[in-house]
């Protein structure tokens, strides 16, 4: 079955509450190694897109994605705003004007996300930023996809590498963003921004489980 424009919009709505759920806990983490805004500025930037949904409802999907998008550009501050802003408007411009994705759209979508905030960031893999738990799940995703898994396999597998990524960012050392102004004493920490990717893939995993 197919992830349709109806999914995707579920997906968003359940990661915005997500965000409600754990902004407390984004917060106390970025607090430890940043500006302790995290959280504060995922909740209100997703209070902002559940407002504005209303309004793309009947678009294709890759306009709701960039709406998403842009809509986080202009409410989150710090660097989760266009970080965030650039894996939505990437992802909605690979994916266009399909009012329905297979999981190989998804993966695209993903990868194109990925590099984009790659890009921006100019973030490599063990940084300890939101890479960390992106690339994992990217990958996962596309190797259960060649290994013939189901939708619901594939994107668990995803989830499942993301909070790996997600806890292997404990130890390291933080290269970039605020955090890498605390050198060594970045480490011990677990990375805010990974955190609220691993919420991300994982809602998407939860959402389209029996898509």
């Amino acid at each position: 079955m197919a992830i349709t424009k109806d999914d995707v919009l579920k997906w968003v709505r359940t990661f915005a509450q997500v965000i409600e759920d754990n902004h407390e806990m984004l917060t106390d983490l970025d607090r430890e190694i940043g500006d302790a805004d995290h959280g504060a500025n995922m909740r209100r930037g997703f209070k902002a897109v559940l407002e504005k949904l209303p309004s793309v409802e009947d678009k294709d999907i890759g306009t709701i994605l960039k709406n998403v998008g842009m809509t986080l550009l202009s409410k989150v501050g710090g660097a989760a705003g266009p970080l965030y802003s650039t894996m939505f408007m990437k992802a909605g411009t690979t994916i266009g004007a399909k009012t329905e994705m297979e999981l190989s759209d998804w993966a695209q979508a993903l990868e194109a996300g990925t590099v984009g905030i790659a890009n921006l960031g100019k973030a490599l893999p063990n940084d300890k930023t939101m890479l960390d738990a992106l690339y994992p799940a990217l990958n996962a995703l596309t190797a259960a996809m060649g290994n013939g898994a189901s939708t619901g396999e594939a994107l668990q597998k995803s989830a499942d590498a993301a909070l790996e990524g997600m806890l292997a960012t404990i130890p390291l050392v933080a290269r970039k963003g605020r955090a890498s102004y605390l050198g060594e004493r970045s480490a011990g920490h677990q990375d805010p921004g990974a955190t609220s990717t691993y919420l991300l893939i994982k809602s998407a995993a939860e959402t389209w489980a029996d898509c």
